[in-house]
C-alpha cells in the first residue's frame, strides 16, 4: 500500500522541513521530499514522529494490573488519541503474582497486536525500592533483589519486559543492574534514599537513568548533591519528566534542560483517572483522590498522574522555555534513543515505522497515524 502525506512543515532529526511529503510503503517511511512546485494542497500543517509514552499505569478508568480482558485496548485507545504511537504498560508495587499475571498479559498483547497505540512491552516500577521515597508505592511489599525472581520475571513476560526501575541502595542492587543489562533490559533509579556517590556507582553499573526525575528521590542540595543532582550532570543518565506542573515546578523543569536536553525523556506515570471526572480511584491497591486532575493519597502524597503526553510537550515549551522541536524529540526521539529502538521509531526518517501525528501551530493533535494507517481520535 502506497500513502503521500503533504505538510507545510515535517519535523525530521536534523530540524525542520517546509513544505515537504512522505512517502510511505507498506506501512514504513520510503522517502522524504519536497512537494513539487504548484501543488497547494497539504495535509497537515505539522507533520512530526508519534509519541512514545515510556511509562504509563493506566486512563480511562482503567488500570495496567486488571485483569479484565479489554484493559490493555482501552488504555491502547485512549494513548493513540494524545498522540502517542507506542506505550509500556507499567506495573506497580504489588504481590509478586499480580506482576506475574500483570507481565504475561502484556506480554501476549505484545505478541496478538490489537487498536490503538502499540504496545512495545512492560515496564516494571516496583517492588524492588525502599521506603524512604516510596510515593504511593505500598512499602509492606517491597522486596529484596534476587537474581533468580528476576529472571522469572523475564521468562514470564515472554521476554517482553523492557525496563525494571529499582532503588539502588538496596542489598545486591549493582549485580542486579549488571545482570539485567547483560539480559538486554533498560534499568531506571527511583523510589529511593540514595546518596549522590550510590547513584554514579549505579550508574557506572550500567543502569540508564532516573524514574521521574526530582519525584521519589533524594533532591539537589548544595552539600548532598542526591540523586537528582547525579542524574542532572552524569551525561550517561536518561532523565524522565513528569511535565504536568505539579510533580515538578517550571523552574525545576528549566534547570533540568538547562543541564540535560538532550537527555530527557518525558513521561506520563499516568494512572486510571487520566481522561476521567474528579473522583475516587484506586492506584497500588490503595484509595486515592482526583481533584482539578491532581491525584492525592490519604496522606495529601502525588499517586501518579493524569497527564497526557501532548500536553506535556506544550508545557515544555510554555514553562521550561525550550523549542517545539526540542520539546517534541523528548517524547519521541528520546524515548526511542532509551529504548534503543531508534532504528525503527522516534523520527520521521525513511526506513523507519510511519508513526506519525498531525499537529497544529499550538502542538494539538490533529491526527495520528500508527505504521501509516489513520486512527479515530
Amino acid at each position: 500500500m502506497s500513502q503521500l502525506l503533504r505538510a507545510r512543515r515535517v519535523l525530521t532529526e536534523q530540524g525542520w522541513l517546509d513544505d515537504h511529503q512522505l512517502r510511505i510503503e507498506n506501512g514504513v517511511i520510503a522517502a522524504i521530499e519536497p512537494i513539487p512546485t504548484g501543488v497547494h494542497a497539504r495535509d497537515a500543517d505539522k507533520l512530526c514522529p508519534a509519541y512514545i509514552d515510556i511509562h504509563v499505569h493506566g486512563g480511562m478508568g482503567v488500570d495496567v494490573m486488571d485483569d479484565a480482558p479489554d484493559t490493555l485496548d482501552v488504555l491502547a485507545i485512549h494513548k493513540a488519541r494524545e498522540g502517542v504511537g507506542a506505550f509500556l504498560p507499567t506495573t506497580v508495587t504489588a504481590p509478586l503474582e499480580l506482576i506475574h499475571g500483570a507481565l504475561t498479559r502484556i506480554a501476549r498483547r505484545c505478541r496478538s497486536g490489537g487498536p490503538g497505540a502499540q504496545i512495545l512491552g512492560s515496564y516494571l516500577e516496583g517492588p524492588y525500592f525502599t521506603p524512604q521515597n516510596k510515593g504511593a508505592h505500598p512499602s509492606a511489599l517491597f522486596r529484596e533483589l534476587d537474581i533468580a525472581e528476576l529472571d522469572e520475571l523475564i521468562t514470564l513476560s515472554n521476554n517482553t519486559l523492557k525496563v525494571v526501575a529499582l532503588a539502588p541502595e538496596k542489598p545486591g542492587a549493582l549485580q542486579a543492574i549488571r545482570h539485567l543489562k547483560q539480559r538486554g533490559l533498560r534499568v531506571m533509579l527511583g523510589h529511593s534514599a540514595a546518596t549522590y556517590e550510590q547513584t554514579l556507582a549505579a550508574f557506572d553499573a550500567g543502569a540508564d537513568g532516573l524514574v521521574h526525575c526530582y519525584n521519589g528521590m533524594t533532591g539537589l542540595h548544595h552539600r548532598g548533591p542526591g540523586m537528582v543532582g547525579a542524574g542532572l550532570t552524569d551525561k550517561r543518565a536518561w532523565l524522565e519528566l513528569i511535565a504536568d506542573g505539579h510533580h515538578v515546578h517550571p523552574g525545576a523543569l528549566r534547570l533540568c534542560s538547562c543541564c540535560a536536553k538532550e537527555r530527557v525523556v518525558l513521561i506520563t506515570d499516568a494512572m486510571q483517572a487520566a481522561g476521567m471526572p474528579d473522583g475516587r480511584y484506586t492506584l497500588c491497591g490503595e484509595e486515592v483522590t482526583m481533584h482539578h486532575s491532581v491525584v492525592k493519597t490519604a496522606s495529601g502524597g502525588l499517586a501518579g498522574s493524569t497527564l497526557s503526553l501532548d500536553a506535556a510537550v506544550r508545557n515544555m515549551v510554555e514553562h521550561a522555555g525550550v523549542t517545539a522541536e526540542d520539546a517534541i524529540h523528548m517524547a519521541s526521539l528520546h524515548p526511542a534513543r532509551l529504548l534503543g529502538i531508534d532504528r525503527q521509531l522516534g523520527s520521521l526518517t525513511p526506513g523507519k515505522r510511519a508513526n506519525m501525528i498531525a499537529l497544529d501551530g499550538g502542538l494539538h493533535l490533529q491526527q495520528i497515524w500508527i505504521q501509516g494507517q489513520a486512527l479515530p481520535l
